[in-house]
C-alpha cells in the first residue's frame, strides 16, 4: 500500500489527468459550437457541423463527470469550497451543457427557418459561455480567492470576475475555437472545409495573442505560479513542449496535414493543463486573505483508506473509459455523412 502522501500526490495527478482529458475531448466539441455560426453558412452545413460531434459529445462529457466524482471523493474539502465559491457560475455551466445538448437534439425537429436559427444561436451561446466560465474558474484558482481559515469563501460574485480571470476565460474560448476549427477541417469536405481552413488561421492567431497576453499577465498577477519551476527546473520541459506544440500547429496547417495539426492542438491543451497543475501544486485553491488558509492536497484530502480504495477502482475503471473512448472514435472515424437519423 502506498504512503499517505504518495496517494495524495497520485490523486492530484489523476484528477488533473481527467481534467486534461475532458479539455481535449470536449474542447473540440465546444469549439465546434463556438465556430458554428462563423464556419457553417447554410442549413446543410450547420447540420454537418453538429453531426461532426453528434456521436461523440455525450461520451466526451463522461470525462467531466469522472473529474467531478474523483475531486469529490479524493479532495472533499476542495470540492465543497469550490462549489460554494462557484455556485452560480457552475449552475450556468450546467445550464450551458444541457442547453447545448437540447440544441443538438431539437434543431432538426422542425423545418421552420426561425426554429433552426434559434437553436443555432443557442448552440453557439451555450458552447461559448460554458467555455468562458471554465476559463474564469481556472484564472481564479491561479490568482487566488478570499478563503478563511475554515475553508469558507468570504467574497462575492464580483471577486470571481477579476480582469485576470476574464483574460483566462477569453484564452479558453480562443483555444477551444482553434481546436474545434481544426477538427471541423478534418471531418468536412468541399466549400465547408475550405472555409474551415480559412478560419484555422484566424483562430490560431486569436489563440496566439490570447496565450501571449495571458502568459505575461500571469507573471505580473500571480508570480507564485512560477515557484515550482524554480524548485523543480525539470518542469521547464513542459513549457518547452508546450511552445513546440503551439509552433507546430501553423506548420502542420501550412503543410496540409490537418491530422498533425489536430494532434498538436491536443498536445497544446494537455501541456496547458499540466502547467496549470504545476502552477498550483501542492495547492488546490489559493487564499488571498492574510489570515486565511489555502486548500492543499494534504489538508483537503480524504483518509488514507479512502484514497487507497479509490486507487483500486481507478486502476479498474480508467482502462474501461479509455477503451470505450478509443472504440467510439474508431467507429465514427472519417468524414461526416448525413443520414435519416442525423441531427
Amino acid at each position: 500500500m502506498m504512503e499517505f502522501e504518495t496517494l495524495q500526490i497520485f490523486w492530484f495527478v489523476t484528477v488533473g489527468f481527467f481534467l486534461a482529458g475532458y479539455a481535449i475531448l470536449d474542447g473540440f466539441d465546444l469549439g465546434v459550437g463556438i465556430m458554428h455560426l462563423l464556419v457553417a453558412k447554410t442549413d446543410h452545413e450547420r447540420r454537418i457541423t453538429m453531426n461532426s460531434i453528434g456521436p461523440l459529445w455525450d461520451g466526451n462529457e463522461v470525462w467531466l463527470v469522472v473529474f467531478g466524482g474523483a475531486l469529490f471523493a479524493a479532495f472533499p474539502e476542495a470540492y465543497a469550497t469550490a462549489f460554494s465559491m462557484f455556485y452560480l457560475p457552475l449552475h450556468l455551466v450546467l445550464f450551458g451543457l444541457i442547453f447545448r445538448a437540447v440544441s443538438l437534439e431539437f434543431r432538426s425537429k422542425s423545418d421552420n427557418p426561425l426554429w433552426r436559427k434559434a437553436w443555432d444561436v443557442g448552440f453557439f451561446m451555450a458552447s461559448t459561455v460554458t467555455t468562458f466560465i471554465f476559463g474564469v474558474a481556472v484564472g481564479g484558482s491561479i490568482q487566488g480567492l478570499p478563503i478563511d481559515e475554515r475553508f469558507i469563501f468570504r467574497g462575492e460574485l464580483l471577486d470571481l470576475l477579476q480582469p485576470y480571470g476574464l483574460m483566462v476565460g477569453t484564452m479558453a474560448v480562443a483555444t477551444f475555437a482553434m481546436h474545434g476549427t481544426i477538427y471541423l477541417y478534418l471531418k468536412t469536405e468541399g466549400e465547408l472545409q475550405e472555409r474551415a481552413h480559412h478560419w484555422m488561421w484566424r483562430t490560431f492567431g486569436f489563440f496566439l495573442v490570447a496565450y501571449l497576453l495571458t502568459t505575461i499577465a500571469t507573471f505580473q498577477v500571480a508570480p507564485h505560479a512560477t515557484q515550482n519551476f524554480k524548485e523543480y527546473p525539470i518542469a521547464w520541459v513542459i513549457v518547452l513542449l508546450n511552445v513546440l506544440a503551439i509552433a507546430n500547429i501553423p506548420r502542420a496547417i501550412h503543410l496540409g496535414r490537418p491530422g498533425y495539426a489536430f494532434l498538436s492542438s491536443c498536445c497544446t491543451i494537455a501541456a496547458l493543463a499540466t502547467l496549470f497543475g504545476a502552477a498550483l501544486f501542492p495547492n488546490l485553491i489559493l487564499t488571498t486573505l492574510a489570515d486565511g488558509k489555502s486548500l492543499t492536497i494534504y489538508n483537503a484530502s480524504s483518509s488514507h483508506g479512502t484514497l487507497h480504495l479509490m486507487q483500486i477502482i481507478a486502476f479498474i475503471g480508467a482502462p474501461l473509459v479509455l477503451t470505450y473512448t478509443c472504440i467510439i472514435y474508431w467507429v465514427f472515424r472519417g468524414k461526416v455523412e448525413l443520414g435519416h437519423n442525423s441531427y
